[in-house]
């Protein structure tokens, strides 16, 4: 059997300033029979991306090592666990995906402190702890054995009932504690109109901190819902946000339409006219020089090619690392858990 097991340290997330709950997400995935890879990969380095996150070893001297020596020595339980699954499953082989999410949300104004534990198999729900009652759930009829056993396990239930309320509440502080002068932060962006084809005109926002953050377009101070196309919300390079929105160009008066920017945490909006004269454009300006024309051009595609690629490399490098493509929980909304593709790691996140 290959088995594959990826570690790494990806990211801290603070939303905004008025924020309350605060989320410490660990997620680790296995794989079995993946082509083209060697029979064992660990991705032992941890390394912090914020200078922030270095005050770690302040409270704690051996943190890196004790946090990578726990995540090589899960490889030989996903590998078991890997096995036990297909024979459930009656597998005898292919690729198949094994996950494991934990962590804990605190709110910083209440104390409550929510645990979760949950495990995925192929892109579907396993099984999963229900951290009120202290019982394991089964999805699914193969996690019903395991349910049994699990539930029986009282020692190991308490200790995960200590980890969610102290450990990892304990560590959640200190992650908000170390990253709240930079992380905490509030940006706002530089707003601008753009127009790259005769019928339909961008409101671009860029620039701004945190990722929380709506963009919408208005008539006569009601939003507009038809004939507008929202963007999602992209990272820059240098670890701000930006958004677009797009309007067809009206054939009423534009003094009706204005593109509004709210930004979590900020209490004015920043709202843009639809003016004619701020669009930054190649049509409807005829005086504009043949020069002048080129170099907007070059300017607006070169913005948005130098972000795309900056994606396109990311998507590229986390292809290569999970070759057949690894799930990731999203946030839990109380539905039923997706399973999203992506490698292991560990996120922090806090939101309201």
């Amino acid at each position: 059997m290959k088995t594959l097991v990826f570690v790494s340290l990806v990211g801290l997330f603070l939303h905004d300033t008025t924020a309350v709950m605060h989320s410490l997400k660990y997620f680790l995935t296995a794989s079995s029979e993946v082509p083209n890879f060697p029979e064992f990969v660990a991705v032992g380095m941890r390394e912090p991306k914020q200078d922030w996150m270095k005050k770690v070893t302040e409270d704690k001297a051996d943190y890196w090592e004790r946090e990578t020596e726990k995540s090589v020595g899960h490889q030989q339980t996903f590998k078991v666990s890997l096995d036990i699954l297909k024979r459930r499953f009656n597998q005898t082989g292919g690729v198949h995906i094994f996950q494991w999410m934990y962590g804990c949300e605190w709110d910083n104004k209440t104390g409550d402190v929510n645990g979760y534990f949950q495990y995925g198999y192929d892109g579907e729900d396993f099984i999963v702890l229900d951290t009120k009652t202290m019982t394991w759930v089964a999805p699914q009829q193969q996690a019903v054995v395991t349910k049994q056993k699990w539930d029986k396990e009282k020692a190991q239930l308490e200790y995960y009932k200590n980890y969610f309320n102290k450990e990892c509440r304990d560590w959640l502080k200190k992650y908000v504690n170390y990253g709240r002068s930079s992380l905490m932060r509030t940006d706002l962006p530089t707003v601008s109109l753009l127009q790259k084809t005769p019928s339909r005109v961008t409101c671009h926002a860029t620039g701004f901190y945190p990722n929380r953050a709506m963009m919408f377009w208005r008539k006569d101070g009601e939003e507009l819902h038809e004939d507008v196309d929202k963007g999602e919300i992209l990272p820059n390079h240098d670890g701000s946000f930006q958004i677009s929105a797009d309007l067809q160009l009206p054939s009423d008066d534009w003094g009706k339409y204005d593109c509004v920017f709210q930004l979590s945490g900020v209490k004015e909006d920043i709202v843009t006219k639809l003016d004619k004269r701020e669009i930054k454009t190649n049509y409807g300006k005829t005086s504009m020089r043949s020069d002048e024309r080129e170099d907007l051009t070059v300017t607006v595609v070169e913005s948005h090619l130098h972000d795309h690629c900056i994606i396109a490399v990311v998507l590229l490098l986390v292809t290569i690392v999970c070759a057949a493509g690894f799930c990731l929980y999203k946030k839990r909304n109380g539905e039923r858990a997706k399973w999203k593709h992506s490698n292991m790691f560990f996120i922090f996140t806090s939101g309201e």
